[in-house]
C-alpha cells in the first residue's frame, strides 16, 4: 500500500493508494501549530491508523510546501514553523520504522500527472502551477528531478527578462517585490495573484481573476487587450523554460489553469519564443486537482518498468 501525505499550513491529508494509484482511503486533520513533537505525533498517528486498517506497513511519501535539503536532511518549509529547520525525514523514519521520502508539493503535483495512464507515454513532464504563486516540478521517466539540494523546480524565482520588460513597457512596467527577497520574480507575475495585480496596475481597475476572465469572454476591450498581453508574457517566460528543459508535455495546475483560453492561445504564442527547430510540447490541464498532492507523494515509491 502506498501512502501519500499532503502537508499543508492548515491541514494534513493522508491518502492510501494501491499500485495503480487508485485511492483506497483518505483522512484529513488540522496541522498542529504548537510544537514539533505534536506535528510528528500527528503524522505518525495517521500512518499507524492506515497500517491498522489495511494490515500492512505502507510506504510513506510526503509533499511539503518547501523542500528537504538533500545534503543536510533539514526541512526548509517556512510556512510550517514547527517543522521548519528540523530533520523531519530522520525523525519520522525512526518513529515509523521505515523509509520516509519527501518532495516539494509542486514536484508531487507534476509526479501525479506524469503517472496518469495517458501521460506515461511522455518521458519528460513539466508541471507548472499558476495559483497563488507560480511554481513547477520536473519529472523524468516517472522520477522527480529535484537537483543537488532539493530545490530544482523553483521556477517562480526566475526573473523577468528583457522581452518581458519590453512587453510590459519600460517606463510603466510594475516591478513587484517577491517573498524570496528578490524583485521581478515570475511568482508575482504568472500567478493568479500576479494576473490580478497586473490588471490593476496596467488597466487601472481592481478586479478578481474571475471578473477579468468574465469580461474577456464578454469581449470587453480592456480585458481582451490585457489577456492577450498576459498570454504573451506567459509565452516569453515559459518559452525560456522550454528552451532549457525541452519537455515532452506540460501540465498546468492552480486556479488560473482553469482559464481554458490559455490552452488555445499559449501554443500559438510560444513558437515565436523558441528556437527554430523546437516544437511546442503537449499542454494539458491537470487531471487530479486537490488530490494531486497526496497522489504524487504516494508515487514517490513507484518505479517505471
Amino acid at each position: 500500500m502506498l501512502y501519500g501525505l499532503d502537508i499543508g499550513g492548515t491541514k494534513i491529508e493522508l491518502a492510501a493508494f494501491n499500485e495503480k494509484l487508485e485511492k483506497q482511503y483518505s483522512e484529513r486533520v488540522p496541522t498542529p501549530k504548537n510544537s514539533y513533537e505534536e506535528w510528528l505525533d500527528t503524522i505518525v498517528a495517521l500512518v499507524e491508523k492506515a497500517d491498522a486498517k489495511f494490515g500492512v506497513k505502507g510506504s510513506v511519501g510526503l509533499g511539503v510546501p518547501g523542500f528537504v535539503n538533500h545534503e543536510t536532511g533539514i526541512a526548509e518549509i517556512t510556512n510550517i514553523r514547527v517543522a521548519d529547520n528540523k530533520p523531519i525525514l530522520k525523525d519520522l523514519s525512526e518513529r515509523l520504522g521505515r523509509e520516509v521520502r519527501a518532495e516539494n508539493d509542486a514536484n508531487c503535483f507534476a509526479l501525479s500527472e506524469a503517472w496518469d495512464k495517458e501521460n506515461q507515454q511522455y518521458p519528460c513532464v513539466l508541471g507548472l502551477i499558476l495559483g497563488t504563486g507560480f511554481g513547477g516540478g520536473l519529472v523524468f521517466n516517472g522520477k522527480v528531478h529535484s537537483g543537488k539540494v532539493g530545490m530544482a523546480g523553483e521556477l517562480g524565482h526566475l526573473q523577468l527578462n528583457y522581452h518581458a520588460l519590453k512587453l510590459l513597457g519600460w517606463d510603466k512596467a510594475p516591478i513587484y517585490d517577491c517573498g524570496c527577497g528578490n524583485r521581478a520574480c515570475l511568482d508575482t507575475y504568472l500567478s493568479g495573484r500576479g494576473f490580478e495585480m497586473l490588471y490593476r496596475d496596467l488597466q487601472g481597475e481592481t478586479l478578481s481573476a474571475k471578473e477579468i476572465i468574465e469580461r474577456f469572454y464578454a469581449q470587453d476591450e480592456s480585458a481582451v487587450k490585457f489577456v492577450n498581453m498576459f498570454v504573451e508574457l506567459c509565452a516569453i517566460s515559459i518559452g525560456n523554460i522550454i528552451t532549457a528543459l525541452d519537455p515532452h508535455m506540460i501540465v498546468l495546475g492552480g486556479g488560473l489553469s482553469n482559464f481554458d483560453y490559455l490552452y488555445e492561445a499559449l501554443p500559438k504564442a510560444l513558437p515565436a519564443h523558441l528556437m527554430r527547430s523546437a516544437k511546442v510540447p503537449v499542454i494539458k490541464k491537470a487531471k487530479y486537482g486537490d488530490s494531486g498532492g497526496v497522489r504524487g507523494a504516494a508515487a514517490l515509491f513507484l518505479e517505471r518498468k
